[in-house]
C-alpha cells in the first residue's frame, strides 16, 4: 500500500480550472473529473503516507473516509460566515493525526495540494481554549518548556520556521516580563513548508520527500501530543 505512483497531472489541472469556475454547476458537471482525478488519488495518497507515517509515531491516525471526517477534507467551503462565497476549496487538502475523537483536536501531519504547488505541515494551527490552557500550563513548566525550545532550535537549524506566535505582549494573566513570555505569545504552533519540487507532485518520489518533511518535524507533533496526555487540552 505504501507504493504511490503521484498525482496524476489531471489533479492540478482540475483545481486550475475550479480556481476559473468555482460554481456549483461547474462542479456537478465535472465531478466525474474530481471523483477520478482528485479524490480517487488523494485517498490513495492517505493511505499510503499514513502507513508511512506510522513508522514514525505508531500512534497516527490514518481515515480513509471520504465524508469530511477522516483524513481528506471536504472539497465544499463553509462559507457562513465569509465575504467570499465561492463554494468549493481550490486546493485537495488532507492530515493524519494523533489522538481519538476529532482530529482538529489534535496535534497532526497536515499536506495541501494547490494549483500551483504543494505544502506540508505539522503541529496545530488553532489551540481552542482548552488547548490553549494546556499550552500555557505546558510552557510554564520546566521539563516540558526545556523540550520545546530544544525543538524549536533543531527545527530552525533544518531550515524551517515555526509559526505561532499571536501576541504582542504577555496574554492577560502574564507578566509582560515573565521569562518564558516569547512562548505564551503563541496561540498555535506549528512549521509549514512549500519546498516539494514541482515536478515531484505527479511522481513517485513524492513520497520520500513529504516523508523526509514530516520526520524532520514530528518532534513538534510529539510534543503537543505529551502536552494533550499530560494536561488535557481536548
Amino acid at each position: 500500500m505504501s507504493d504511490f505512483p503521484g498525482f496524476p497531472a489531471e489533479t492540478q489541472q482540475f483545481l486550475r480550472d475550479l480556481r476559473e469556475n468555482n460554481t456549483r454547476e461547474w462542479f456537478a458537471a465535472n465531478k466525474p473529473r474530481y471523483e477520478e482525478f482528485v479524490k480517487a488519488p488523494a485517498l490513495h495518497w492517505v493511505a499510503a503516507m499514513g502507513e508511512r507515517l506510522k513508522s514514525i509515531d505508531s500512534e497516527i491516525v490514518v481515515d480513509t473516509r471520504a465524508n469530511g471526517s477522516g483524513s481528506l477534507m471536504r472539497a465544499a467551503r463553509d462559507t457562513r460566515f465569509s465575504k467570499d462565497k465561492s463554494p468549493y476549496k481550490v486546493n485537495v487538502a488532507m492530515m493524519w493525526w494523533r489522538g481519538s475523537g476529532k482530529k482538529m483536536q489534535h496535534p497532526a501531519f497536515g499536506m495541501q495540494i494547490t494549483p500551483d504547488d504543494a505544502g506540508l505541515m505539522v503541529g496545530m494551527f488553532h489551540f481552542a481554549k482548552p488547548m490553549l490552557t494546556a499550552y500555557r500550563q505546558a510552557v510554564l513548566d520546566d521539563e516540558l518548556c526545556e523540550e520545546l525550545i530544544t525543538i524549536a532550535k533543531a527545527v530552525e537549524e533544518a531550515g524551517y520556521r515555526l509559526s505561532g506566535s499571536h501576541y504582542k505582549t504577555a496574554p492577560r494573566g502574564f507578566d509582560k516580563n515573565h521569562p518564558r513570555v516569547e512562548w505564551l505569545r503563541y496561540n498555535n504552533l506549528h512549521v509549514g513548508t512549500h519546498d516539494i519540487p514541482p515536478d515531484a507532485i505527479t511522481k513517485p518520489q513524492l513520497m520520500e520527500v513529504c516523508y523526509d518533511h514530516f520526520a524532520k518535524l514530528a518532534p513538534i507533533l510529539q510534543w503537543l501530543a505529551r502536552v494533550q496526555e499530560r494536561f488535557g487540552g481536548i
